[in-house]
């Protein structure tokens, strides 16, 4: 791999981020000789530190919106134009790469930026997309939208509507309100549904497309192989090197946040190990401000601690926690299974809701709070969820049990000889043969 430069490219949301920039680490680790992590240039100011690693470096391409997206900017407008601007100086960026003596040889993208691999298509630059979410959602997107029998592909011609309940092989049933909000026609972000289809579309064109995930064998075996048409390559999770190697211990985070962390929490957590709760809030200039005041002047430090941001592998593996209250993002989800915490999954939105059903129904390292009438987790719910974790029931031990035996299983898969480990190792391999196969040195 000693000619191998990885260009990177992902758009700047931190749970965008995060498993990209922890994959050029691991691209690095594993003898990739150049990675180049390219990210959008407002959202590259906007990033606090930059990790330090030989061989790593760090790039932007434009979206359109250099000085950061207006808010009155509809995701319609935004996306036609990062998908017109981020194609045009990708391309450009490729091209200069080259001019400077360090050609691109593989592209990876992630989600959002299906039209990466249009450009390196254009470039005759082999890609991967590395898909940030669970395999159970690649398999619901590639359910939805595959041209072979996918849900609106045998709906888009018909008055009729997607059916109410998805069965999907090597998943339980789900219902409506499982589905990602992305996938529904009717949705709050059915704005997204063309950049999903757009990406299954990519994969179909090609005779084996390449699909990274930030998932492990073990936790999602049965849908992973039930993707034949994809063919899926776990590599996660996609964990900071201090989790895996005490002598790693300067690398507790992915390295590349949007917020500055509080520099408190740890110091409270060591001298408060029974305290009820560290409860994080992002600073905003919106109207939740007067929210965050209420709160904050209602918690006392003998109570609770809130602070804006912190790092948050660094806070799952102090000793002191117990449970994670969570929205159940796919990067969250993960996090908790390698510190083996016990969730309360209280999710809203994109692919939030069916992470919760599997940490509830399938993986059972957690519980999911119910809303009430009108959407609300009312108090005595969260009461109840948290008493279901903590207490000596056979379920509460049940799922402290679980969450241990997913931490162990997590864990190895990433370390030397793990199936995460193992399919990077093979990965790079293949990228390198086809490589020389394409520049006729087999």
């Amino acid at each position: 791999m000693e000619n191998q430069h990885f260009l990177l490219i992902t758009c700047p949301f931190q749970g965008h981020l995060n498993p990209m920039l922890q994959l050029a680490k691991n691209l690095r680790q594993a003898g990739a000789a150049r990675v180049t992590f390219a990210t959008t240039v407002h959202g590259l100011t906007q990033i606090k530190t930059f990790p330090s690693l030989d061989g790593l470096y760090f790039a932007s391409f434009t979206d359109g919106f250099d000085d950061g997206i207006k808010h009155t900017t509809n995701s319609q407008d935004m996306l036609s134009e990062l998908k017109r601007a981020g194609s045009q100086t990708l391309t450009e960026l490729i091209m200069t790469f080259s001019k400077n003596c360090h050609p691109v040889s593989f592209l990876i993208y992630t989600l959002i930026l299906p039209w990466a691999a249009d450009v390196a298509r254009y470039m005759s630059i082999p890609s991967a997309f590395l898909y940030i979410q669970s395999a159970t959602s690649l398999a619901l997107c590639h359910h939805f939208f595959n041209r072979h029998g996918g849900v609106y592909d045998l709906y888009n011609s018909s008055e009729n509507k997607p059916p109410s309940s998805i069965q999907v092989p090597g998943l339980p049933p789900f219902e409506t309100e499982d589905i990602p909000s992305f996938l529904l026609p009717n949705g709050p972000h059915s704005s997204l549904n063309p950049v999903f289809q757009h990406h299954i579309q990519v994969l179909e064109q090609e005779p084996s497309p390449w699909v990274l995930l930030n998932s492990f064998d073990c936790l999602e075996e049965e849908v992973i192989a039930a993707i034949g048409t994809i063919s899926p390559i776990p590599i996660g999770p996609l964990i900071p090197f201090a989790l895996l190697d005490k002598n790693h211990q300067s690398d507790t985070s992915c390295g590349c946040a949007l917020f500055e962390k509080s520099t408190e929490y740890i110091q409270w957590l060591n001298s408060k190990p029974k305290t009820p709760f560290l409860w994080i809030i992002r600073s905003s200039d919106n109207k939740d401000t007067e929210f965050e005041e209420m709160v904050r002047e209602k918690v006392n430090k003998e109570k609770g601690l809130i602070v804006p941001w912190c790092s948050q592998m660094e806070v799952l593996v102090h000793e002191s926690i117990g449970c994670y209250m969570m929205h159940c993002g796919w990067n969250s989800t993960m996090e908790s299974l390698v510190a083996g915490i016990p969730v309360v999954g209280l999710p809203q939105f994109a692919d939030q809701t069916i992470n919760a059903k599997m940490i509830e129904e399938v993986w059972g390292n957690g519980v999911r709070a119910r809303v009430n009438e009108v959407g609300i987790v009312e108090a005595e719910e969260i009461r109840r969820c948290l008493e279901v974790v903590f207490g000596s029931g056979e379920k509460g031990q049940e799922i402290r049990s679980n969450a241990k035996k997913w931490s162990g299983l997590a864990l190895h898969a990433v370390k030397d000889g793990g199936s995460s480990h193992n399919n990077l190792k093979a990965f790079l391999e293949n990228v390198t043969t086809s490589a020389k196969m394409i520049n006729g040195c087999i």
